[in-house]
């Protein structure tokens, strides 16, 4: 039995989203059929997320609502207050995905886990997960909670082939963050004949490589109503298995997302 939860494939990421745009961004794609909205503590936006949910009327249980703890919140006494600014700010009772948003070494996954354990109790979130947790990271969390989801940064240029399989071995669950690359795959030639091929955009060949990885959803982020509708537009074709060895040879190590305080990446 898996204890990783359903979510829908293609979501919206709200990473540098704020005010209004914020609000209309999340609104639109609600509007357009997204079901899925990805938001953290640090992102500075809850409450506009959660605005954008209210002001498109979608009913709260259609949609799949992930936030993020951030690195200074993760102690057992953190955790639940923590929790509660987050859902008091979204206006919501629950999300239906709590992420521990990096992983910290001063702070053991025992303590933060186990708080957000009560949570799953309590009700104040459907699941719980991590994100940017390396492979022997995940597992160390898999053995302290049903910590089914890893957010990670996925695309082309990164090879995350270990943490994909195994994902796909135990019926887990991967979410694709900066899944586009930052517009990088625009760019790519191969990316873009594949595109020329199907008649469709690079960022839409991209997607749909990332989604056809068993268990793996994407959070592309986007503003303008054209880029969230092209966004969206990816599960009406579907790519060879040539093009998706294409597109899996494209890995270049190019990460794009590595603070100070990440973790060892070449962990295995």
């Amino acid at each position: 039995m898996t204890i990783a939860p359903v979510i829908p494939p293609a979501g919206l990421g709200t990473w540098d989203l704020r005010g209004k745009d914020c609000v209309r961004a999340v609104h639109e794609a609600l509007e357009l059929g997204y079901r899925h909205v990805d938001t953290a503590q640090m992102y500075e936006n809850e409450r506009e997320v959660g605005r954008g949910l209210r002001d498109s009327r979608v009913p709260r249980d259609e949609v799949f609502l992930t936030t993020k703890l951030w690195i200074d919140s993760l102690t057992r006494k953190a955790v639940p207050k923590a929790t509660e600014e987050c859902l008091k700010r979204l206006a919501t009772e629950y999300v239906d995905l709590l992420l521990i948003h990096w992983p910290v070494a001063d702070v053991s996954l025992s303590e933060t886990l186990g708080a957000m354990t009560r949570l799953l109790e309590s009700g104040r979130t459907r699941n719980v997960g991590v994100s940017n947790f390396t492979l022997p990271l995940w597992r160390q969390a898999l053995e302290l909670a049903p910590a089914g989801v890893n957010q990670i940064e996925f695309h082309p240029f990164l090879d995350q082939e270990s943490l994909v399989r195994f994902a796909r071995e135990r019926d887990l669950r991967i979410v694709a963050y900066t899944p586009l690359a930052k517009g990088r795959v625009t760019r790519e030639p191969s990316i873009v004949e594949i595109a020329r091929i199907h008649g469709r955009t690079p960022a839409q060949v991209t997607l749909r490589w990332l989604i056809q990885h068993p268990g793996v959803a994407v959070i592309p982020k986007a503003s303008r109503r054209e880029h969230l509708r092209e966004n969206l537009g990816i599960f009406d074709f579907e790519l060879g298995s040539s093009e998706m060895r294409t597109l899996s040879s494209l890995g270049r190590n190019l990460r794009l997302v590595d603070p100070g305080w990440a973790p060892d990446w070449s962990a295995r």
